[in-house]
């Protein structure tokens, strides 16, 4: 039989503990990239738009000297170098811009460290051009050692807001040699230096705990994602019914056992059978505080039981629907204990009397000067004396039955060999016909009494067949249903089937249609059947013809 895998004891994917803040902090803070400890994706977004800045900057050179608006700023010593460094940068950025758009610029901390290398380089040129660090472009590298700051690890970003501090000193040093700066210089040089650095530093220190609060954040997504799919899985696993409704009882949630008890289909869900919302409303009500039975698909019946579940905006219930059998079975073993007391006192209280007669019946039978009306009258004591002496062995092989070990059985391969050992047990001659499916179909139950229950079932077929039409014909069917992903066996005979009158009571005890029936064969068969979670119950098969079906649990039901 087709089942759905189980989850398996030991997965692989086991939820990972969060990391203590010590060795998230020591993670975080050896990570080389990313403004947020993100994929590269976050590092290209943000070179991305540092590239759209550069563009701009450069335009914004360009457009000052060629405006002739900041003329006694910008490139007041130097116009051609000015124009030249500012030409060459511009072209270098749109083209850096080019090759970071479709992805193919590869953010390794080496190419990222030379291109801010490089925007220090030409700023450099350009305050050269202007005659130092009165013209104000000095103050762009606030901005490249930010973004290096966020880009780079903490020794690469100190490293190139030293390296340029050093070079900003270094031009003015220069300048003050060959007369183009005074010694004043020096001071807003340092002081852009130490700016330099104390913006490098706030700027890694709030990087740090972003990325800290990220990771740790990252760490708890994957984390609730990985519980959810491990819920949703063991969900979808479970043989127990569940469902999450919204205040109206409209299903939000519906998992596989759940539709195959009610008999729904998810893109069908929107209404609820009449007899369940009865239930929950009921439920919802505390009229049944604990749980309520309902008929579910086909003849289960259902244990309903309802949890609220309150958010803060709406009320939400959670619905348990577990099949009845596992209850019955119990109910069962307790009956079949008390009648093995009952059954006790039988056998003293009725076979020893009834033997008794019997025994005296034959003996008046036998006497030479009996008539043959009062010899057909120990005759009839006899017969009946037999049957009440069945009825009293049946409820005592009722009561003596042993415990039920049900087993994972084939039941096509089952079936042959019940057949081959029916036929050659059977004292006259049958016809019974087998009908398979083509793969193996699997269910759970006991052997022998599955053997019980089925040699009960057929000779009844082949009785009812042959007093219908005289031959001795039935049929066996093992199916497989894909809707309610259980096997079935059929049992079909050609009779007359049962009249409506009598189908709700043909399982009750000691109910009979004939004289010589004792009227617990199938008492006793479904007794079997709800031991071992199945069901059997009386239907129309293929062509209208009578058919009792057992009905089995999952093969993979875990109880």
């Amino acid at each position: 039989m087709s089942s759905p895998p189980l989850a398996s004891t030991a997965p692989k994917d086991v939820p990972q503990k969060v990391p203590q803040d010590a060795a998230a902090r020591s993670s975080a803070t050896a990570q080389p990239y990313s403004t947020l400890n993100g994929p590269r994706l976050r590092q290209r977004d943000l070179l991305k738009i540092y590239a759209w800045y550069r563009v701009a900057i450069a335009l914004v050179l360009l457009g000052l000297f060629a405006s002739g608006i900041s003329r006694g700023a910008v490139g007041t010593l130097h116009p051609a170098l000015y124009l030249n460094t500012a030409i060459i940068y511009a072209v270098l950025t749109v083209a850096w811009l080019l090759f970071l758009y479709p992805g193919g610029f590869q953010t390794t901390p080496l190419r990222i460290g030379s291109i801010l290398g490089s925007d220090i380089l030409a700023f450099l040129l350009l305050i050269q051009a202007s005659g130092g660090l009165n013209s104000g472009v000095g103050y762009l590298m606030l901005t490249t050692c930010a973004i290096g700051s966020l880009l780079l690890d903490r020794r690469m970003g100190a490293f190139l807001a030293a390296i340029a501090s050093i070079a900003v000193i270094g031009q003015q040093l220069f300048g003050i040699l060959v007369g183009h700066a005074d010694t004043q210089d020096i001071v807003s040089a340092g002081s852009l230096g130490i700016l330099l650095f104390t913006c490098v530093t706030a700027l890694q220190y709030l990087s740090t705990h972003i990325r800290l609060a990220n990771q740790k954040a990252e760490q708890e997504r994957r984390q609730a994602q990985h519980l959810q799919r491990l819920t949703q899985q063991i969900v979808a696993q479970m043989r127990t019914g569940v469902l999450v409704l919204d205040g109206d009882n409209r299903p939000e949630l519906v998992n596989r056992a759940a539709q195959q008890l009610l008999g729904m289909k998810w893109g069908k869900a929107g209404e609820l059978g009449a007899e369940l919302q009865k239930a929950l409303d009921a439920l919802k009500s505390k009229t049944d505080r604990n749980s309520r039975i309902i008929r579910g698909a086909g003849h289960n019946e259902l244990r309903a039981s309802i949890t609220t579940l309150a958010n803060d905006n709406r009320t939400s219930s959670l619905v348990f629907l577990e099949d009845n059998r596992k209850l019955v079975q119990q109910a069962q073993q307790l009956k079949l204990a008390s009648l093995g007391r009952l059954t006790g006192s039988i056998a003293h209280e009725i076979r020893n009397p009834l033997s008794a007669i019997s025994h005296a019946a034959e003996l008046l039978g036998e006497s030479s000067g009996i008539s043959g009306e009062d010899k057909q009258l120990t005759e009839i004591i006899c017969r009946h004396s037999q049957r009440v002496n069945q009825i009293v062995e049946n409820v005592m092989q009722l009561s003596r039955r042993r415990v039920t070990e049900p087993q994972r059985m084939d039941l096509c391969r089952w079936a042959e060999d019940f057949l081959q050992d029916y036929r050659a047990g059977s004292a006259q001659q049958t016809e019974i016909v087998l009908t398979l499916p083509p793969a193996s179909v699997y269910a759970r139950f006991d052997p022998d009494q599955m053997a019980q229950v089925v040699t009960n079932l057929c000779n009844n077929a082949v009785r009812h067949s042959r007093i219908a039409t005289g031959r001795a014909d039935a049929e066996l069917a093992i199916r497989y249903n894909r809707e309610r992903e259980c096997a079935e066996l059929d049992v079909l005979d050609l009779g007359t089937g049962v009249p409506e009158e009598h189908k709700e009571q043909m399982f009750e005890p000691f109910f009979t249609t004939e004289i010589s029936g004792a009227g617990l064969g199938l008492y006793i068969a479904r007794e079997l059947c709800e031991s071992n979670r199945a069901n059997l119950y009386y239907c129309r098969g293929q062509d209208s013809r009578s058919c009792f079906r057992v009905e089995f649990a999952h093969a993979e039901q875990i109880f």
